[in-house]
């Protein structure tokens, strides 16, 4: 069985006793070193090479988001999972871009944590239930709010769109040229920021544009 050899980072002692007596009832699990700010944190990752490093993103000195800047640009493949106070969906964003694989709050109950390791150590992304969700909602609300900015003739033609109506169909049900057909096409996809129909077809969706009810009878042919 192979043991996965952690990094712990947290400023706060009673906190990281308190992971420790976890981690170490794993029989998969060992911490090999600890930290108490960013900057021990980044002697420890070169002096220990860890498989896995936890770390808090409120350290004294250098922040965790820095912490994570570092490690990566010593170690392209290091592993980092943040385990962290903060809920905020920008700081799970924020982690991701520096580098880290995992965002964990600590909410989260101890089983969640335990399985983000083993997920991290295996090179997969993942994330409490909690941060996933406000993600999630916040990506929706961002969408929706990229919506609005289209034209009235931008938002009839992507509804025309996502039925699969090709340009020519489009041009000739709203009476203008195929030519503004694509040049709406391209300003809608910039706008909703995606690269291609399909991903066009999902935004759509998800924001009540069309339901799948009703793509999936505008692709039945009439009799």
């Amino acid at each position: 069985m192979t043991t996965i050899r952690i990094l712990l980072v947290d400023d706060h002692a009673i906190v990281r006793e308190g992971y420790l007596s976890l981690l170490a009832k794993q029989s998969d699990l060992q911490v090999v070193a600890e930290a108490a700010d960013g900057i021990q944190a980044y002697q420890r990752f070169k002096e220990c090479s860890p498989d896995v490093v936890i770390t808090d993103l409120s350290l004294p000195g250098i922040s965790g988001l820095e912490l994570i800047s570092r490690i990566k640009q010593r170690d392209a493949n290091a592993k980092i999972l943040v385990f962290s106070m903060h809920q905020n969906p920008s700081f799970a964003l924020q982690a991701s871009r520096a580098g880290a694989l995992g965002y964990i709050t600590k909410s989260s109950p101890p089983e969640v944590l335990l399985r983000a390791i083993h997920e991290v150590y295996c090179g997969r992304r993942t994330l409490s239930a909690d941060i996933a969700q406000a993600l999630a909602l916040e990506k929706l609300g961002s969408e929706r709010m990229a919506l609005e900015t289209l034209t009235v003739r931008e938002f009839e033609i992507l509804r025309l769109l996502v039925e699969a109506r090709t340009t020519e169909d489009i041009a000739q049900t709203l009476n203008i040229s195929p030519k503004t057909v694509s040049n709406c096409h391209y300003l809608i996809k910039r706008k909703l920021d995606v690269a291609g129909d399909i991903e066009l077809t999902r935004v759509a969706i998800r924001l009540n544009v069309i339901s799948l009810l009703e793509l999936s009878l505008s692709a039945i042919p009439a009799d």
